[in-house]
Formats: structure tokens, C-alpha cells, sequence
């Protein structure tokens, strides 16, 4: 019996499970129990024949009998294959589980669908989806890691006297000279940053707002402010870092690196940008602003200078860098912290680890090289790919526990569904392959799977 056939099945059946605890956790099932009278079958009442509500419990009723079934083949396959027993036991605790989460389901449905068991009822499914994962990543450990992986020193990185410095750019004209000095500072901003933590303070205002929607004046300052802070904290990044960015390759082209930019010129260039961001969050209200000077002092000193160099939980605790965005656009309309903001917030520290160690694996000889200890560089390829599952399945955890807190719809339950299971695709093929290629495809996976979350948040609360 070949394992390959009971891990496609395995990971075909954790995105099952998914699919039920997402449509459960979403508004549009609570709408449409009562359009569903009866259990097993879905009888619609007076009225509701075809309608999007009766539509969606049977449709959820017909996903569960077909899940159930996938689960019992699972099983199954995995007993065949003859899989290690921690493997087994997480099997055997979702086979338990899941004709308990029927009967809750069943009890919801004909009572009414009380609070409590329906917090049950999704309470089940998290554990279910949380013992199907475990068993995929231990399962794919086994099919794909290196046993002789062990934990490693990081090496200290050369002295930065032993890096030649880079020489000082010549240019044939002053336009051009012009042109590469504005480009060489718009790169010191980490524009690829801008555009995704821009879309998580706009789903954290949208979410705080509602469907009636936003002023223009807190839009404009709120995303004014934000990009002028993570404009400035990628500028002290550059700053602080311009040493070892020599040493990769991936970082020696960098503005400071190459003398392009002087240091003294970027630090008075990313105070700038910070003052000018603080007045932008300040014209918001002053919690806005708090929490703009708490990202950047966290990414330009607690990450930049205490984190990334010093422990292996870099990227994890650092997401909180990322998530920061979440509360200040939700704080921009409320002035106040708000549960769906934090949960939001939750999503994105989650996704972190997910999206990066991926980033990390590709570039794991050149973080080796910059002495930066990394997961894979510390840990090893073997267990950073099974992180990155553990990661992705609380990222997808929790974005179904902002659509039970937040009310959200059909369309946020089909993109987290739809991408999620893209992503986790994406990871179980980093695991087989284990290229260069695999990694950043798994990476763009993670961009994607967040991004289009983010439009789904807007589009949804805005729209339906």
C-alpha cells in the first residue's frame, strides 16, 4: 500500500473537515437552519424550496455525509499502510470524534441551535481538523524528513572589516544619478511590505465599521500613516542591518550595502518618515498613533536588533510586527481595542511563521552565511516544514474563529476554503520535492491565501 495514497487522502480530508468547521462558523448556516427542518435529510419549510439558505444547510448536510465517508477511508488506508503510532492515535481520535460531531449537529439543527451546543459543535470540528493535521505533518515527516537532521550552532557571522566594501556608484549624467537616488530610497521603504499590511488595516477598518462604511478622512490617514510607518521601519531595518546585507546575496544589493544611500542620509530620512506618520495616526485619535510608534519601534529594535539574531523564534514572536496593522485600523474607527480587531490581528501573527519559514528554506544558505539563526538553519529542513503545517492549520483555525466572531459570509468561508486548500497543497509538495522552487511556491501560496482573505473581509462586509 503505497503512503503517498493515504497522505493525498489524509491532507483531501483535513480540507473536508475545514470546509464543514468554516460553513459552521459562518453566518450563513445559522441563517439557514431554520430553513432546514428535519435530520438527517433537509426538508425545506413552506417557501424555502431552492432558496440560498435552504441551499446551504442541505449543501452542508451532503458535505458531511461525504466527509464522514472520506474519514472511514482514511482510516482505513492508514491502518493498510501501516503508519507510526502517534500517526494512528490522531487518526483514531478524529474517527471517534466525528460521529460525535454528527450527533451535535443533529441536536443543533432539530432544537434550534442553542449557544452553547453550538459553540460545541464547533468546538468538535476545530479538534477533528486539529487531529487530522497533526496526523498529516507527522505522517509526511516520516515519508519525507532526515532522520540524521539534528540541532545545530549557528555560526557567528564574518567580521564586518572582512567584507570588501561595495564601491560607490558612478553615473554618466545627473537625471540619471536623480532617478537612481529616488529609486535606491523608495527601496529602503520595504515596498513590497506596503500593499498587504495596507489591506490588513483596511480589513481591520472595514470590520470595525461595518456596511455603513467609512469616512474618507479616516481612510486617507489611517493608510497614509500606516505606509509612512512601514516605510520607516524598513528604513531603520536597512540601516541596521547594512552589514551583514553585504554578507547575502540575497541583500547586497541594498541601498546601504552599496553605499548608494549614506547612513546618516537614511536615518534622517526614516525619522522623517516616522514623525510624518505619527501626525497622519494622530489626526485619527491618539491610540492610533500609540500603536503606529509601538510597530515601528517593535520591527526596527525588538525584531531588527534583539529577535532576528538572537533566537531561533524570530519569525514567530516578530509576526507581531505584521499583525500590529490589524488593531490600529480597527482602533482608527472604534478608538478603542476591540475582540474581532485582536482576532483579526490573531490571523495574521498566525500566518506569519507559514508564510516565511517557506521564505526561509529557500534561503536558508544565506541566512547560514549572515549567522541569523533560523528555523531551518537551526533546526533543520525536516522540522521547519512541519511548522509550517502546524502554522498554516492555526492560521486556518483562527480565520474560521473570526467568521464566528465577526458574522461573516459565504463568499469569506469559500476563499478561506478554496486558497486554504491551495496552501496546504502547495506545503505537502514543499515536503515531497523540498526544492528551491517547491518553497516559493508555497510562499506565493501563503501571499495569495492572505491576501485574498483580506478582499473577501472588505468585499464581504461591504457587499452582502
Amino acid at each position: 500500500m503505497s503512503t503517498t495514497r493515504f497522505t493525498r487522502s489524509l491532507a483531501a480530508t483535513a480540507v473536508g473537515v475545514y470546509a464543514l468547521l468554516v460553513v459552521g462558523a459562518t453566518a450563513a448556516l445559522a441563517d439557514a437552519a431554520a430553513a432546514c427542518g428535519g435530520w438527517p435529510l433537509c426538508a425545506p419549510g413552506e417557501g424555502a424550496a431552492l432558496t440560498p439558505a435552504f441551499l446551504v444547510a442541505a449543501g452542508h448536510r451532503v458535505v458531511a455525509a461525504v466527509v464522514g465517508v472520506l474519514v472511514v477511508a482514511t482510516a482505513v488506508l492508514g491502518y493498510r499502510a501501516d503508519t507510526p503510532r502517534r500517526v494512528g492515535g490522531a487518526l483514531l481520535v478524529a474517527v471517534a470524534l466525528y460521529p460525535m460531531q454528527v450527533l451535535f449537529g443533529a441536536f443543533v439543527a432539530l432544537t434550534g441551535a442553542p449557544a452553547l451546543l453550538s459553540g460545541g459543535h464547533l468546538l468538535l470540528a476545530v479538534a477533528i481538523f486539529g487531529s487530522l493535521l497533526l496526523a498529516l505533518a507527522w505522517q509526511l515527516e516520516r515519508e519525507t524528513g532526515d532522520v540524521n537532521e539534528s540541532p545545530v550552532s549557528v555560526p557567528e557571522p564574518d567580521l564586518p572589516s572582512e567584507v570588501p566594501p561595495a564601491p560607490t556608484p558612478t553615473y554618466d549624467s545627473l537625471g540619471e544619478r536623480a532617478r537612481a537616488t529616488l529609486w535606491a530610497y523608495f527601496q529602503l521603504t520595504k515596498p513590497r511590505l506596503m500593499w498587504l499590511l495596507a489591506l490588513v488595516a483596511s480589513a481591520g477598518m472595514v470590520l470595525a465599521a461595518g456596511a455603513d462604511g467609512l469616512g474618507l478622512r479616516t481612510v486617507l490617514y489611517t493608510l497614509g500613516g500606516g505606509v509612512l510607518a512601514i516605510g520607516a521601519s524598513g528604513t531603520f531595518n536597512h540601516v541596521l542591518e547594512r552589514d551583514v546585507d553585504r554578507k547575502m546575496d540575497r541583500t547586497s544589493d541594498r541601498p546601504l550595502a552599496t553605499h548608494e544611500v549614506p547612513v546618516p542620509n537614511a536615518l534622517v530620512f526614516g525619522l522623517t518618515l516616522a514623525a510624518l506618520s505619527l501626525v497622519a495616526f494622530w489626526q485619527v485619535n491618539l491610540l492610533a498613533a500609540v500603536l503606529g510608534l509601538t510597530a515601528i519601534v517593535f520591527y526596527s529594535v525588538v525584531y531588527t536588533l534583539l529577535l532576528k539574531p538572537n533566537t531561533v523564534q524570530n519569525t514567530v514572536i516578530g509576526g507581531a510586527a505584521g499583525a500590529l496593522p490589524a488593531l490600529i485600523g480597527w482602533v482608527a474607527v472604534t478608538g478603542e481595542v476591540g475582540l474581532a480587531g485582536v482576532a483579526l490581528a490573531g490571523v495574521v501573527f498566525l500566518w506569519t511563521p507559514a508564510h516565511f519559514y517557506n521564505l526561509a528554506l529557500a534561503y536558508k544558505d544565506d541566512y547560514e552565511k549572515g549567522g541569523f539563526p533560523m528555523m531551518p538553519v537551526v533546526r533543520g529542513e525536516t522540522v521547519t516544514r512541519k511548522h509550517i503545517l502546524y502554522y498554516l492549520g492555526a492560521t486556518l483555525v483562527g480565520a474560521a474563529a473570526l467568521a464566528a466572531m465577526t458574522g461573516l459570509g459565504w463568499l469569506y468561508a469559500a476563499t478561506t476554503v478554496v486558497f486554504g486548500a491551495v496552501f496546504l497543497w502547495t506545503v505537502v509538495r514543499l515536503h515531497w520535492e523540498q526544492t528551491e522552487r517547491a518553497a516559493f511556491r508555497a510562499f506565493h501560496a501563503s501571499n495569495a491565501y492572505l491576501g485574498t482573505l483580506l478582499v473577501a473581509i472588505v468585499v464581504d462586509v461591504l457587499l452582502f
